[in-house]
């Protein structure tokens, strides 16, 4: 079963194309499973994400859609959710979705991954990065808020790779995503970035399936041309670390196919 449950629509301000056409796009490439998982609201960097007035609009446009194309693909609901402490809302967490990504794109108000701050790496020490970076994952998964893991090791995209062994920085982490039955995503984005690699690294990825950690995947796709992409290489990593199933949500709960 081809599974794609991290994509966005233009309500998130930064995304081209039609709820539709993305689906289209979706039935095309045989993926039988696929998900909407729109940048959630919150009360920062408003002009990347849907915002409160629209969450209903975009839940109702998702849920129509899934209704018109019942008999042709199967389409969840969810949200990508920063995790920035002091800034997630109640309406986001406890709303009536198939499931949460919990991703980390701040460090306090730094937005590391965004191209217009990217001069900030050059003030930083890349290892104390990464270490924060992980902190605030391991945090996140702690939290017991959120059913996937949004691109693991998303610190790595501009290329500033740590001195320090990954996997001695990255474990903690890991293990508070065992420990909070989290699954993680295998997210294709990172080959369109200047690392040109998978979210996570194989490295990573043999880590969390010794941990036994369950997987999904995921295109990150802000375009049409995003959908899907990338989708044999991250199902070749997987099953070459070992993975055989993989895990959709319908209202939160867990279920495990085969891909």
């Amino acid at each position: 079963m081809k599974i794609d449950l991290h994509n966005h629509t233009t309500r998130c301000n930064h995304a081209t194309g039609t709820i539709d056409q993305y689906i289209e796009r979706a039935i095309d490439l045989g993926i039988e499973v696929y998900g909407f998982s729109e940048h959630a609201p919150m009360d920062f960097d408003e002009g990347y994400r849907v915002s409160f007035e629209d969450m209903g609009d975009y839940e109702a446009d998702v849920l129509a859609a899934r209704e018109r194309y019942r008999d042709r693909l199967d389409i969840r609901l969810g949200y990508e959710v920063d995790w920035f402490p002091g800034h997630m809302d109640d309406r986001v967490l406890n709303a009536d979705v198939d499931f949460l990504i919990g991703s980390v794109h701040f460090l306090e108000k730094w937005g590391f991954d965004n191209p217009e701050f990217i001069g900030e790496w050059e003030a930083r020490d890349i290892d104390t990065v990464w270490r924060d970076y992980f902190a605030a994952v391991e945090a996140m998964a702690e939290s017991g808020l959120f059913d996937i893991v949004g691109h693991l090791d998303l610190i790595k995209l501009f290329k500033h790779l740590p001195a320090t062994d990954i996997r001695t920085l990255a474990h903690p982490a890991l293990e508070a995503i065992a420990r909070s039955d989290m699954v993680l995503e295998i997210n294709t984005a990172g080959l369109r970035k200047p690392v040109a690699e998978l979210y996570p690294s194989r490295t990573l990825l043999e880590e969390a399936f010794a941990l036994g950690i369950p997987i999904t995947f995921g295109s990150d796709a802000h375009t049409l041309e995003q959908v899907g992409a990338g989708y044999d290489q991250a199902i070749a990593l997987a099953q070459s670390v070992g993975y055989t199933q993989a895990v959709t949500f319908r209202k939160r709960n867990k279920q495990m196919v085969k891909f």
